[in-house]
């Protein structure tokens, strides 16, 4: 046809390869979640598609260990949920203290510096945890609004325990945000019982879905906070658009007071609904549910345990403060004498497997290993480990052969 441009695109569709997702995520996603996504669509406020959500807020209200009603979906890969929460409850110039403990306590500096906040920061060596007690003294000091901390950083393999702190902002009167998207499912995140006001997560790691969806909740306080800062901003917005000025407004998309307004009652239109996602997340929750939280997270453990404990005894050092390390991700230094990359290129050319290194000062330093979602089970851990020695044997790396395994076994009991 005259002026149709020629067709150079592919001649067929796209077929991901085969891969073992061992590194520090995405993983692969359990066959039934994969499934869930393959529905057919439904209008966004069909009946049935209203009963979707209420169900998938109600399915991660036990995900969260928490009874928030404000439990719901951001259509957003997880740092969309971050700054969701961020861009939501911060007005320039507010103060901000943010914990730092590797590569994703600086996002969230980051972003709230973005958001126009003063930010301090609390930094602590990569490989180890904050302490409540530094907490404590920041506050005083600082004067801050908000508290912003990771609770598992991947970068660094660390889970920050969270319970004192959620008490020392409480009797602060100070709220506490955290992103658990590393951790969560894989390790305890008890939201109401540690006060924690606001949390958002994703799907990719320990809850075994892929990267797209972003379950956050919202304590009573978070909700005030978020309401009240919705309606002035819709106030200045409203008398700088009849003065014809510009004003700095928060942003509409992740606006969660918007969202509240779309998942609610009132399903007031914001976006359309992510359909496939929203199944998808909504089969997450529901299988880590029907396991028992508990049987998950200590799923994640032992078979944590068995990555851990047989690359000790590969003849492997072991990063990080291992008594603060999360159960699903394993930080190993890469061997004096062996080319990381080229280990990791191999693992992935010769046996399919992805394993991580690290972000700035890790980069090169570290192997990052994770044993997440529907990853964390004892055949994944031991080809990793056997594909993993063959490696290191091929690069001369001075270990016992076979003992990866009996060390994994036995971490088995």
């Amino acid at each position: 046809m005259k002026g149709q441009l020629p067709h150079t695109g592919p001649e067929e569709g796209f077929s991901p390869p085969q891969r073992l997702l061992m590194g520090p995520g995405p993983i692969n996603c359990d066959p039934r979640v994969l499934r869930a996504m393959s529905h057919q669509l439904v209008g966004q406020f069909d009946p049935d598609m209203t009963r979707c959500m209420n169900e998938t807020m109600q399915l991660y209200r036990g995900v969260f260990c928490t009874q928030n009603p404000w439990t719901f979906l951001v259509d957003s890969t997880s740092r969309g949920g971050i700054e969701a929460c961020l861009v939501s409850l911060l007005a320039p110039g507010d103060r901000v203290l943010v914990g730092n403990f590797g590569r994703f306590g600086a996002l969230l500096q980051e972003i709230a510096v973005r958001c126009g906040a003063v930010v301090q920061t609390i930094d602590v060596p990569w490989g180890e945890v904050l302490q409540p007690e530094q907490v404590a003294e920041a506050i005083d000091r600082f004067k801050p609004r908000l508290v912003a901390l990771v609770q598992g950083d991947t970068s660094t393999t660390m889970c920050q325990p969270l319970a004192e702190i959620g008490e020392v902002c409480r009797d602060k009167d100070v709220l506490l945000y955290c992103d658990a998207t590393a951790s969560i499912a894989g390790n305890q995140l008890l939201v109401d019982e540690w006060h924690l006001d606001a949390v958002s997560v994703g799907l990719q790691k320990c809850i075994g879905g892929p990267s797209g969806s972003a379950p956050v909740t919202l304590g009573e306080a978070a909700v005030a906070e978020i309401r009240k800062r919705h309606h002035v901003e819709k106030g200045i917005l409203a008398a700088h658009h009849e003065e014809g000025e510009g004003a700095r407004i928060a942003s509409n998309y992740f606006d969660l007071a918007m969202i509240m307004d779309y998942w609610g009652e009132e399903r007031l239109n914001h976006h359309t609904e992510a359909a496939s996602m929203l199944f998808c997340a909504r089969e997450c929750a529901r299988l880590l549910l029907a396991e028992g939280l508990d049987s998950v997270i200590e799923r994640h453990r032992v078979n944590g345990k068995a990555m851990a404990d047989g690359l000790a005894a590969m003849n492997l050092k072991l990063y990080g403060d291992q008594a603060h390390r999360m159960n699903n991700v394993v930080g190993v230094y890469i061997p004096e004498g062996v080319d990381g990359d080229s280990v990791r290129k191999q693992m992935l050319e010769q046996y399919a497997i992805e394993i991580g290194t690290s972000f700035g000062p890790l980069h090169g330093v570290i192997w990052r290993i994770g044993v997440m979602g529907y990853n964390a089970r004892p055949d994944a851990v031991f080809l990793t480990l056997a594909a993993l020695e063959q490696c290191l044997i091929g690069a001369r790396h001075p270990l016992s052969p076979g003992a990866a395994r009996a060390a994994a076994l036995a971490a088995y009991g």
